[in-house]
Protein backbone atom coordinates (compact mmCIF):
# COMPACT_ATOMS: atom_id res chain seq x y z
CA UNK A 1 0.00 0.00 0.00
CA UNK A 2 2.91 2.36 0.69
CA UNK A 3 4.21 1.78 -2.85
CA UNK A 4 0.84 2.91 -4.24
CA UNK A 5 0.79 6.04 -2.05
CA UNK A 6 4.37 7.01 -2.84
CA UNK A 7 4.57 6.25 -6.55
CA UNK A 8 1.31 5.34 -8.27
CA UNK A 9 -1.10 7.91 -6.80
CA UNK A 10 1.16 10.94 -7.43
CA UNK A 11 1.84 9.69 -10.96
CA UNK A 12 -1.90 9.42 -11.64
CA UNK A 13 -2.50 12.92 -10.27
CA UNK A 14 0.25 14.39 -12.44
CA UNK A 15 -1.01 12.53 -15.53
CA UNK A 16 -4.56 13.81 -15.01
CA UNK A 17 -3.23 17.35 -14.57
CA UNK A 18 -1.13 17.12 -17.75
CA UNK A 19 -4.06 15.75 -19.77
CA UNK A 20 -6.30 18.57 -18.52
CA UNK A 21 -3.60 21.15 -19.27
CA UNK A 22 -3.19 19.85 -22.82
CA UNK A 23 -6.95 19.87 -23.38
CA UNK A 24 -7.28 23.46 -22.22
CA UNK A 25 -4.22 24.61 -24.15
CA UNK A 26 -5.48 22.96 -27.34
CA UNK A 27 -8.32 25.50 -27.47
CA UNK A 28 -5.78 28.16 -28.44
CA UNK A 29 -5.02 26.29 -31.66
CA UNK A 30 -8.62 25.69 -32.73
CA UNK A 31 -10.08 27.77 -35.54
CA UNK A 32 -11.81 30.91 -34.29
CA UNK A 33 -15.29 29.63 -35.13
CA UNK A 34 -14.80 26.51 -32.99
CA UNK A 35 -13.44 28.31 -29.96
CA UNK A 36 -16.20 30.95 -29.92
CA UNK A 37 -19.22 30.58 -27.64
CA UNK A 38 -22.19 28.73 -29.05
CA UNK A 39 -24.85 30.91 -30.69
CA UNK A 40 -28.02 31.28 -28.65
CA UNK A 41 -30.34 33.05 -31.13
CA UNK A 42 -32.06 29.84 -32.34
CA UNK A 43 -32.92 28.47 -28.90
CA UNK A 44 -36.56 28.85 -27.83
CA UNK A 45 -37.70 28.66 -24.23
CA UNK A 46 -40.93 26.78 -24.98
CA UNK A 47 -40.89 23.06 -24.44
CA UNK A 48 -43.12 22.30 -27.44
CA UNK A 49 -45.95 20.89 -25.29
CA UNK A 50 -49.25 22.75 -25.60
Amino acid sequence: MAFFRQYIAPLLIVLIFVIALVAVTARAFLPSDLSAPAPVNDISLSSGIS
